[in-house]
């Protein structure tokens, strides 16, 4: 190295250092979100924190099987499948999920006693007048049962079914009187029978009901709705629990943890009964009565209500030392199935199932509760009582949700008010897709209302979406080489872009904000908004849209359609054509072929058009609009551009169809009634323009007696001279017929009068 390079290096080494790295600090970042949940326990949004890491433990509360599953069953179950599947596939959250089924119950002893000596009466055929006079004893029953009644519902039901069976009662007593033919006697005789079901039943219950000692009939009834229920949840497409426990099957746990809670001071034993000591855990400083809500402690209404109504006899209600204890163990009565234990033969009371089935899966604490928000009393706050008592612990449950009531057509549903919708019925009118869009709609902790308004929501938001999803499968199988699918991006893919990832935070606060369903929707139908805004415009400048870019956005919608539960395929864009159940993807095997006769097509209409053939373009439009969519596939035509190929529903393309015809008979309807208005008008207009100016006053004799000799008024009916302002508003009503009369005459000599 020549000495001057020496030099030049050791004084730039010694004036500035070895040249090295610059520092390099991290960027600041942006605050993220944690998901919070509403709990019962606070009223307030709480940071979700799980005890165990990832790990989340979660009870349930599951249906009492007496009788079918109706929508409130399904506001709950659905809203709970949804936050369950956003926890663990959105949060990726390990969830452990656990239900119970309760098949012993006061309700389904009464019901199953009930059904037997009904079915029993049935079997022995009674006579009409036997069955008459059985009806008027059982009337007597009822009438004093609607006499307490104080609750208006449950009144105005009462009243109903009274009344329903009057009107069942009178023909048969008259059809009896009369000796009418056995035939229409015998008809009468079963339309009584049926509507005094409920009447019957109770009476048969309140004589018989002690004779009914078999258990196994207490089981057939639970086990038959169980079924029915778990139909039901598969149909809604709710997942099944990780475990489920059954009342039945958990017996001998639940002696022993009834057991343990009267061994640590907290329950006592009444004549073969053992009911939980409110005010002895209310003392205690470890422990808190009522959490979730303390202003209902007293509520002898909903207490009892939490007994059963086999279970608030004066006799039982005496057997407690406040009004505010609960039963943890009920001796059993002649009439009820009934289990060993160390206080006797009873059955578990209603409360302590959760807790005994609970506790012996999920151990001393869980992360989540949930249940519907009628039970958060006396039901949950019991449950909490019980298992604390049990486990000597103040923190059995660290987050309780409760889903919100479900009303219909805003009001109040109820199953034993006989107001309810069972699942299958709702399954008839609507898909399971579009019941759960309607639960994703609303709040799962608010009042949701299942109407006509709401449902319809819901279709039309599933529409908007699959719309967009079938627009941009028509685009992505535009053919093009592997090199074309990576176009040029210009402002409006960089703006569209910025809009993805703006909605896609948005999304994450709403599901971060006690997963707020209803925001996610309104960003996602938003982003769906200004994606086909981008389609429009680029289709207008006749050019192809950015494919990844929309394929992007529509896979992450599909995505998160998925996690919510509403799209069960593995399809990457878009609802499942054919169902879900499909064995063979139908979109791909079927579409080239479809692709196929959409060109062949569009190249005959080319020449039909061309050559002026109009019998082909009819046909054309007949395959279109009335044979295609019996398969359930919808041609577009767009002027200048290529037909766009979709397959839909096929129920869904024929309503559309049926709706486009009233729509085309409306339109024309209303055409030919403008036309015939406008024809009245013009008659009524000739009419008039044909009656000479001097005639037209003169037929008006209610108004006028004298008349000049040009026909024109001068005196009223009375006699009277007309004043000098009817002279002149008369004089120009004159005038203007003097110009049409003149016009008619125009017409009739140029022939065109007719």
């Amino acid at each position: 190295m020549p000495l001057t390079a020496i030099c030049l290096q050791d004084f730039m080494d010694q004036g500035k250092g070895k040249r090295v790295q610059p520092p390099w600090s991290p960027p600041e970042g942006t605050k993220h979100s944690r998901l919070c949940l509403y709990n019962s326990l606070t009223r307030n949004k709480e940071i979700f924190q799980p005890q165990n890491g990832k790990k989340v433990t979660w009870y349930c509360c599951g249906p009492t099987v007496y009788d079918a599953s109706h929508m409130g069953h399904a506001r709950s179950y659905i809203s709970f499948d949804i936050l369950r599947r956003i926890l663990r596939d959105y949060f990726k959250f390990d969830v452990f999920y656990c239900m119970n089924i309760t098949d012993i119950d006061d309700k389904i002893i009464k019901r199953t006693r009930q059904n037997y000596l009904f079915e029993q009466y049935r079997k022995n055929k009674s006579t009409p007048a036997q069955l008459l006079e059985d009806v008027k004893t059982a009337s007597e029953l009822f009438s004093v049962k609607l006499s307490e009644t104080t609750d208006p519902d449950k009144r105005q039901m009462l009243e109903k079914i009274q009344n329903a069976v009057k009107s069942a009662f009178d023909p048969l007593q008259e059809a009896v009187q009369a000796k009418l033919p056995a035939e229409e006697i015998s008809r009468c005789h079963e339309i009584l029978l049926e509507e005094a079901k409920d009447l019957l039943s109770d009476w048969l219950d309140s004589k018989f009901g002690s004779q009914v000692t078999d258990n196994s009939i207490f089981s057939e009834l639970p086990k038959f709705w169980e079924g029915e229920f778990h139909k039901d949840m598969e149909a809604l497409n709710v997942l099944p629990p990780d475990v489920l426990t059954r009342v039945s099957e958990y017996v001998p746990e639940i002696v022993a943890f009834v057991k343990k809670i009267v061994d640590n001071g907290y329950g006592y034993v009444s004549n073969g009964s053992v009911y939980f000591d409110t005010v002895k855990f209310g003392s205690s400083e470890k422990h808190s009565y009522a959490k979730l809500v303390p202003e209902a402690v007293g509520d002898q209404k909903a207490l009892q209500e939490g007994e059963g109504d086999l279970s608030i006899s004066a006799d039982r209600l005496c057997e407690k030392h406040s009004p505010n204890d609960f039963a943890l163990w009920k001796s059993s009565k002649p009439g009820e199935p009934s289990w060993d234990s160390p206080w006797g033969k009873g059955r578990p009371g209603w409360h302590i199932e959760c807790s005994a089935m609970a506790g012996s899966i999920l151990g001393e604490s869980m992360d989540i509760h949930g249940g519907g928000f009628d039970l958060r009393f006396p039901h949950h706050d019991n449950e909490l009582a019980q298992s604390e008592a049990y486990f000597e612990n103040d923190n059995w449950v660290r987050y309780f949700l409760h889903t919100g009531h479900l009303t219909i057509a805003g009001c109040k549903m109820s199953k034993s008010l006989k107001n309810f919708i069972t699942i299958k019925d709702a399954l008839q009118k609507h898909t399971a897709r579009q019941l759960r869009l309607a639960f994703l709609m609303h709040s799962w902790k608010d009042t949701l209302d299942y109407s006509s308004n709401t449902m319809e929501s819901a279709i039309q938001y599933e529409k908007f979406m699959n719309e967009f999803f079938l627009n941009v499968k028509d685009i992505l199988r535009a053919p093009t080489d592997v090199t074309g699918q990576f176009q040029k991006w210009e402002n409006q893919e960089a703006e569209l872009n910025k809009n993805f990832y703006d909605k896609k935070a948005a999304i994450h606060e709403a599901l971060c904000d006690n997963v707020d369903t209803r925001s996610v929707l309104e960003e996602m139908r938003s982003l769906v908004s200004q994606s086909n805004s981008y389609i429009a415009a680029k289709k207008s400048a006749r050019q192809m849209p950015n494919r990844l870019l929309l394929e992007n956005i529509s896979c992450y919608l599909t995505q998160m359609l998925k996690i919510f539960g509403a799209i069960e395929s593995d399809d990457a864009i878009g609802f499942p054509v054919g169902g879900n159940n499909q064995n063979i993807n139908i979109e791909s095997t079927v579409m080239p072929y479809l692709q196929v006769l959409s060109e062949f097509r569009e190249g005959v209409r080319q020449i039909a058009r061309e050559k002026k053939v109009t019998e082909v373009l009819q046909l054309s439009d007949a395959l279109r609009d009335d044979i295609l969519p019996e398969l359930g596939v919808r041609f577009e035509d767009h002027e200048g551009l290529p037909t766009v190929v979709k397959l839909v529903d096929k129920d869904t393309l024929l309503k559309e169809r049926e709706e486009k015809k009233k729509i085309e008979e409306e339109k024309k309807r209303k055409k030919e009634e403008a036309a015939r208005k406008k024809q009245e008008q013009e008659a009524a207009k000739l009419a008039k323009m044909k009656i000479p100016p001097h005639e037209m006053f003169k037929s008006e004799h209610d108004k006028y007696s004298k008349f000049d000799e040009n026909g024109f008024p001068t005196h009223d009916t009375e006699g009277k001279e007309l004043s000098k302002g009817q002279i002149k508003k008369l004089k120009k009503l004159y005038e203007t017929q003097e110009k049409l009369y003149k016009e008619y005459l125009q017409m009739v000599q140029n022939g065109s009068a007719n």
